[in-house]
């Protein structure tokens, strides 16, 4: 399967709507910047004063490029109006190149957590949703099979983050969800929720946490929700990346890095047994061959550090990702030869 590459001015109009989109949230500082540093990571909070009390808002990990950013948050303020017109200029360009636009729903219900902090409070797309995203950041056509959606929209976050951050979403996202007609589904032993059926639809939102071993639900404070525990997933989402889904003039979310995606879904593959798992494991299998083609070419250091990065963490996860390798013998042996 080989990949047809958007053209540069393509690529490069994705580019610039990322990074002004990045720019938009830092022009939004309200007051000081505050470093925290637990574990040896550093946070970054908006601290601020409210009356006689002080607040503090999370912006996200310390990096260089958004320490960066918000050192020009006044000189981002003055400029938010030509920066929207440019951003609303930059989507028409890129729908005019074939990108796939998220549809209507999907576009309502991004653009509502992002308005509330999802993911700005380690909320991390992940799924099918994710997957089509990646027409983005690797700049390649994904024809309408590839991008087919099962109806399913997935977040994915950190217990241990959303515990450590001390700030909270600005609107519950299970509020949203029924505003946007998607009713509550109650566990079965538990009740708690950490998915939404939508009403007039077969589409479902869940909430999803890494495990790592019993995999239990447990609660996402930072997110106001709980979530569903998976093993293999705190390979999936660590060091996520932002991204951009077209509605409007773009959505910033954030996703996996496209090569752990990859790898991932060689995983969850093997995990799928019988029934109606047999069709998600093949769209799970086709989705890793496709990353795994591009990435091959274009990114094969990535690509190889993240199968070894696998491939380190134990026998379970070999025998997992070489079951579904022996499906793919071409993908088996593009992955073998980056190891040589």
């Amino acid at each position: 399967m080989s990949a047809i590459s958007y053209s540069r001015a393509a690529q490069a109009a994705y580019q610039d709507l990322l990074r002004l989109h990045l720019e938009e949230t830092a022009s939004e500082l309200i007051g000081s910047v505050e470093e925290r540093v637990r574990n040896g990571r550093s946070y970054l909070y908006d601290k601020f004063r409210i009356g006689t009390a002080m607040k503090s808002r999370y912006l996200g990990e310390g990096t260089a490029e958004l320490h960066a950013r918000l050192a020009r948050a006044t000189e981002l303020k003055a400029q938010a109006e030509g920066r929207r017109a440019t951003m609303a200029r930059l989507a028409r360009v890129l729908r005019a190149e074939g990108f796939m636009a998220t549809d209507r729903d999907t576009g309502s219900l991004l653009s509502a957590f992002a308005r509330v902090g999802v993911f700005r409070l380690g909320g991390t797309l992940v799924g099918t949703a994710a997957y089509a995203l990646y027409q983005g950041e690797l700049g390649v056509r994904f024809d309408s099979e590839e991008l087919a959606q099962t109806g399913d929209i997935d977040f994915a976050s950190f217990e241990r983050l959303s515990v450590v951050l001390g700030d909270t979403v600005e609107e519950n996202p299970g509020d949203i969800l029924q505003a946007l007609a998607f009713d509550p589904v109650p566990g079965l032993q538990d009740r708690q929720v950490w998915k939404w059926r939508q009403t007039r639809g077969e589409a479902m939102v869940e909430f999803l946490t890494p495990a790592f071993g019993e995999e239990t639900v447990k609660p996402l404070p930072a997110l106001g929700v709980s979530a569903q525990g998976l093993n293999y997933l705190n390979f999936l989402i660590a060091d996520p990346i932002p991204a951009l889904a077209l509605y409007r003039s773009g959505v910033l979310v954030q996703i996996p890095r496209p090569e752990k995606f990859a790898i991932h879904k060689l995983i969850v593959a093997d995990r799928r047994r019988g029934g109606s798992e047999q069709g998600k494991a093949r769209k799970d299998r086709g989705q890793a061959t496709f990353l795994i083609n591009v990435l091959a070419q274009d990114r094969p250091d990535d690509l190889r550090d993240a199968y070894l990065d696998a491939l380190a963490r134990g026998p379970r996860w070999r025998d997992r990702i070489d079951a579904s390798l022996k499906r793919l013998p071409e993908t088996a042996s593009i992955l073998h030869d980056l190891l040589r």
